[in-house]
């Protein structure tokens, strides 16, 4: 062979090889697509207080593992204690405001009753006084008198009743529903509350990290003092467009991560996202600003999936940390290419 038969020959290879390597990248994409934009994301919840007042007390240290309802830190209680104390002396004086009150009411109505007894023997009084004058057997004065004395007892009979209504608005309605006694046991309840938040516990279990205070530390009500980084596990991946055209929720998926080179996990996709940063538009009064570019191929909008793993036994990885996702939305020769590609990935973290 020649040497120019040897270099077309070699020609004629690569010409292949590179047809064979486009094509296959062209259907990989679309049905096995892989792609190495991936993180493993833990929720990451603020630990603040929601009282201020010094630390006295540390109950862990950083980056230590909790769980739900476990104590962090306390903060100094006394001064919520007395808050306590005062809202509850507080409600004890307005069920005695509403004591005293009950019993005025009652000595109130007694005095109505006293007051209309009154005007009903004022008025007999006058009745008769009038009959007797009619007859000239008692002056008109006399009957004057008494008629006066009459009115005057229903005045005191209408001044009663008016008392009566007086002390029962300021008393108020019964039980749960007064409105003294309700303000007094809220205030109670909210004192109580805050000595509760003097104890600063996790909300849920996970590890607490860049925990910034000490014995001593004086703790402003939603200030941040640390960070929980909660067990669960959400890994997101960042595919083309066109490469989840086949994909469903539910469909299987193989996973690499960077912290274990040569192994290979299985998931599941458990949801794709609505949208992308890009194709939100924020009302702001200004008019549109329409992309420019002068490239003749743009870069592919990437869209979001999210995977869960189905081994029981999950690595427990940082928040944050790198992956690899394969993902299978057809079977047959494309699935055991997806396979192979995945491990070659696997086996190529050793390196990198």
């Amino acid at each position: 062979m020649t040497p120019d038969q040897s270099f077309a020959r070699w020609v004629r290879v690569s010409l292949i090889a590179f047809a064979v390597t486009f094509v296959y990248y062209l259907l990989a994409d679309l049905w096995m697509p892989m792609t190495p934009q991936s993180r493993v994301l833990h929720p990451v919840t603020a630990i603040a207080p929601q009282v201020s007042g010094m630390v006295t007390d540390v109950q862990v240290r950083n980056n230590q593992h909790v769980e739900a309802g476990d104590l962090l830190f306390v903060i100094d209680d006394q001064p919520y204690r007395l808050a306590v104390e005062q809202a509850r002396l507080a409600l004890q004086d307005a069920r005695q405001i509403n004591n005293q009150l009950d019993a005025a009411i009652v000595a109130a109505k007694a005095n109505v009753s006293a007051a209309r007894a009154d005007a009903q023997e004022a008025a007999r009084e006058a009745k008769r006084l009038k009959f007797l004058s009619e007859r000239q057997s008692v002056s008109i004065q006399q009957y004057d008198q008494a008629k006066a004395r009459h009115q005057s007892a229903a005045a005191q009979v209408a001044a009663a009743q008016a008392e009566v209504l007086k002390l029962e608005a300021e008393r108020g309605a019964a039980g749960d529903q007064n409105v003294r006694e309700a303000q007094a046991a809220n205030a109670l309840a909210q004192a109580e509350l805050n000595l509760a938040y003097t104890q600063v516990r996790a909300r849920s279990a996970g590890f607490v990290s860049n925990l910034q205070v000490r014995v001593g530390t004086y703790a402003s009500a939603g200030k941040e003092l640390a960070a929980l980084v909660v067990d669960e596990m959400d890994i997101v991946a960042d595919f083309r467009e066109k490469s989840l055209n086949m994909m469903e929720q539910g469909g299987r998926a193989e996973i690499v991560f960077d912290a274990y080179p040569g192994r290979v996990f299985s998931g599941v996709v458990t949801e794709r996202d609505a949208g992308t940063l890009a194709g939100q538009i924020v009302a702001d009064g200004r008019l549109a600003a329409p992309e420019a570019t002068d490239r003749w191929v743009r870069d592919a909008q990437r869209q979001r999936v999210h995977l869960e793993l189905t081994e029981e036994q999950a690595p427990a990885l940082p928040t944050g940390s790198r992956a690899t996702v394969q993902l299978f939305p057809v079977g047959g020769v494309a699935s055991w290419l997806g396979q192979l590609q995945i491990r070659i990935v696997s086996l190529m973290h050793y390196i990198y």
